[in-house]
């Protein structure tokens, strides 16, 4: 009856949920085709980090699109679209986000696809559910430095507050990325914003 939203289990809020599906671009499109061509039997996971700026009160100037495959491919991958002409970086540190990145405004990382890391089609291309994006952000200080600290609080609560967020869902992932324990009492400490909505209930 779109009366409650389940968001975990035995956890629900009022009213009816909203899915995020984010944005497919057509260079997302255009890179997971070469590389679908490519490397057809690997699990790639892509997408753009704008897609956290509907929840974030500061804009960063700067994207990134994260291309994750499984560890074992990351330097194939690498090379392939460097072959390609792609200015392109695999797991890079602070340092070098500040010093060796062009300041264009997209530039594509490769990273580690977590295994398990849970996945979402859009428009035939297998990119991050709203649940990992937020656990990413909380998990990588380097890479997602932008959404750290207080914007870090607004965006969790924009995304906790705007969408349906699958708690369960998110707090796996984050055990795969052994953050489970200080995920949930970030979650904890930010439930106060949410009582109104959210009630407890026995499946």
């Amino acid at each position: 009856m779109g009366l409650i939203t389940r968001i975990g289990r035995g956890k629900f809020i009022i009213g009816e949920g909203i899915n995020f599906v984010p944005e497919i671009s057509s260079k997302m499109m255009a890179i997971n085709a070469k590389l679908k061509n490519k490397f057809p039997f690997l699990k790639i996971c892509i997408w753009n980090t704008s897609a956290l700026n509907e929840f974030m009160l500061h804009q960063p100037g700067r994207f990134y699109l994260l291309i994750e495959v499984e560890k074992e491919a990351t330097q194939s991958i690498f090379y392939f679209l460097k072959d390609a002409k792609y200015s392109v970086f695999i797991d890079p540190t602070s340092d070098i986000l500040e010093k060796y990145l062009p300041r264009e405004k997209e530039s594509l990382i490769i990273k580690s696809l977590v295994s398990e890391a849970p996945i979402q089609n859009v428009k035939g291309i297998n990119t991050a559910p709203l649940e990992k994006m937020l656990v990413d952000v909380f998990c990588d200080d380097v890479l997602f430095s932008a959404q750290q600290g207080g914007e870090m609080q607004t965006l969790f609560k924009e995304a906790l507050n705007k969408y349906s967020v699958n708690e369960n869902r998110m707090l796996r992932y984050a055990d795969r990325r052994r953050k489970k324990e200080s995920l949930t009492k970030y979650l904890n400490s930010i439930t106060n914003l949410r009582q109104q909505r959210q009630f407890a209930a026995n499946l």
